[in-house]
């Protein structure tokens, strides 16, 4: 048991709603479809209205022979059968072209309500949810919901035929129909009670069917790594237990909702058996007629299947809530970064100031206590440090990606939580160390900052990068076809890509987390041209892997546990021998053209 459930657990943001709660938020995307829902209202009530006309006419057709007349009444009793038949086949066709319309048209705006969510969550929200479950609620939970509406449209057709059978009974023999509805509290209480386990077997399917999707995608996003180290195998072995967990929980999903109709079933016989015992007794004794004997046994057919069906139903039912309730607390997660107002950002010059911030990515641990820091409108700051020290959380808190705890960051001396957002980050570009590249070509990943960029404006930020020498290497130039995630490309070159899609963006502050850490050195020679024109007349704040990229900075932070420690220029700071020449000597070094290996360390002097 312990294994089948393990990694089951609700994600942090997962919320629970009453079904009430559920309903009226579900009832919120049905609402603009008023006009296509009367129609299939009216469709469902004429099919069942045709339906319970059948049995009445059969019925009729039995007295006839009963008392020899049915040579009279055989042709108008046979074409009410054929209208009957006609009038409930067109009307189903109608209500279920019209339901699965609705159900298109509102999965369609849930699934953007979803996506339009998944963009607006923080990037700490990503840091803490796997991307593989996230995909689950965007894509199978909302193919989930799609059953509720439909089978709230076979449940409202199927309670519609239960009103019109039991009225027919009841016109037909008061003391049989009292009987049928005896049994329906014992069916009711049934489906009720099967109404919490049915939920909670759904929310555990569901979430094992998220953990096989979020392993799926982590396996294909590392493939090559796998591939390299010759690790299928162990890749398998990770995946089995997580797939043979989903399959014992859809297993016992499947158990209990297949479990309901066998017992209901069972009901319904003996109901069925008793009714059918005391029917033929009035029939024998002069109480009914054969044909009202006929017409009650066929009714308690018509009756028991929508009654059975309607228990069924909700089991499924609760499917569909249950995935809804995913989705609502995919779109209802709570924003970690919050804007405390939206002011309009013109051309920022970009100072940043840093004012006794303190942070950490759990409110716990901070990464910065009491930080300050002032980055002066066009200046070049690089960061240094072991790993650990902070060099990317101050790049996350420019880019605003993370909310802070205390203190205040301000940009061109405003508060960056007044700032509107959308319009900031237009102004932020970021160069990761391995770029990310969308599918399509060259061109269209250089245009994705400003999509109304024109050829001549893509071809021009991709000639400053590098001399545009690197283009040649391109088979089909900036039309190339960059593959999945870049990956038709060398790193060099989605790095060189990326930074031209930084001067299509034009921003006014620019975060590089060292674009130059894994390229050979032709490659490096290109990008750091290409920097030199990127970062003229930006304040930029480099995340240093690159000794190149350091000496040409105006300013070097030392950082060490989120604090600065040292600062100054390359030269400056070598000389003073602090903590600075102790970071250089373990990353730098190597890259000083006076390095000898097995010379140890580099002095300052040759430095």
């Amino acid at each position: 048991m312990g294994f089948i459930m393990d990694g089951l657990d609700a994600d942090d943001y997962d919320r629970t709603y009453g079904d009430g709660a559920l309903l009226r938020r579900i009832g919120h995307y049905f609402r603009p479809k008023a006009g296509a829902m009367a129609v299939v209202a009216t469709m469902i009530v004429l099919v069942s209205v045709a339906q319970a006309a059948l049995p009445v006419v059969s019925s009729m057709a039995v007295d006839a022979v009963a008392d020899g007349t049915i040579g009279e009444v055989a042709v108008p009793l046979t074409l009410a059968l054929l209208a009957a038949g006609a009038l409930s086949w067109l009307c189903s066709f109608v209500r279920h072209w019209q339901t699965a319309k609705v159900t298109g048209d509102v999965v369609l705006q849930l699934r953007q309500d979803a996506f339009d969510a998944v963009l607006a969550r923080d990037m700490s929200f990503y840091d803490e949810n796997p991307s593989g479950k996230i995909v689950s609620r965007v894509t199978s939970d909302t193919d989930d919901f799609a059953t509720v509406s439909s089978l709230t449209m076979d449940l409202i057709s199927q309670i519609l035929m239960v009103v019109f059978v039991t009225g027919m009974l009841f016109v037909r023999s008061v003391e049989l129909a009292l009987l049928t509805l005896l049994i329906v509290p014992v069916v009711v209480a049934l489906a009720l009670g099967f109404r919490r386990i049915a939920r909670k077997v759904t929310r555990r399917a569901q979430r094992s069917l998220s953990r096989v999707n979020a392993n799926l995608q982590e396996t294909m996003g590392g493939i090559a790594v796998a591939k390299n180290f010759r690790q299928e195998q162990q890749v398998y072995d990770e995946f089995r237990p997580i797939n043979l967990q989903s399959y014992q929980v859809t297993l016992r999903q499947g158990f209990v909702f297949s479990s309901i109709f066998p017992v209901l079933f069972i009901v319904a016989g003996v109901a069925t058996v008793g009714l059918v015992q005391l029917g033929g007794t009035s029939v024998l004794g002069g109480g009914i007629t054969a044909g009202d004997w006929f017409l009650f046994l066929q009714g308690v057919s018509l009756f028991w299947f929508p009654l059975t069906s309607i228990a069924a139903f909700w089991s499924q039912f609760q499917q569909g809530l249950g995935a809804a309730e995913r989705v609502f607390a995919l779109i209802d997660a709570p924003p970690r970064v919050v804007q405390h107002s939206t002011e309009s950002v013109e051309r920022l010059r970009g100072r940043i100031e840093f004012r006794d911030l303190t942070f950490g990515y759990t409110p716990a641990a901070p990464v910065l206590r009491g930080f300050s820091l002032d980055i002066a409108a066009g200046e070049s700051l690089a960061l240094v440090g072991h790993t650990g020290a902070g060099k990317s959380t101050l790049g996350k808190l420019i880019t605003r990606f993370y909310e802070f705890q205390e203190g205040e960051l301000l940009i061109d001396g405003r508060d960056i939580r007044s700032l509107d957002l959308e319009a900031y980050r237009r102004q932020v570009g970021v160069v990761p160390q391995s770029p990310f590249l969308f599918s399509g070509t060259v061109a269209d990943n250089i245009r994705y900052p400003r999509p109304s960029a024109s050829d001549a404006d893509v071809l021009a930020a991709a000639t400053a990068v590098g001399g545009g020498d690197w283009l040649d290497a391109l088979p089909q130039g900036l039309a190339t076809d960059v593959g999945e995630h870049g990956r038709a490309l060398s790193m060099g070159q989605r790095q060189l890509v990326a930074l031209a899609r930084l001067l299509v963006q034009d921003p006014a502050i620019v975060v590089l987390d060292e674009a130059t850490a894994s390229v050979d050195p032709l490659t490096e020679a290109q990008i750091q041209e290409g920097l030199d024109v990127v970062l003229a007349g930006r304040t930029s704040i480099v995340i240093a892997h690159r000794l190149s990229t350091i000496e040409h900075v105006d300013r070097i932070l030392v950082l060490d546990h989120g604090r600065i420690v040292e600062e100054g220029d390359h030269s400056g700071l070598l000389a003073a021998g602090g903590r600075y020449c102790d970071v250089y000597n373990t990353y730098f070094r190597h890259q000083s053209p006076h390095y000898r290996p097995g010379t140890g360390f580099v002095s300052v002097t040759t430095a």
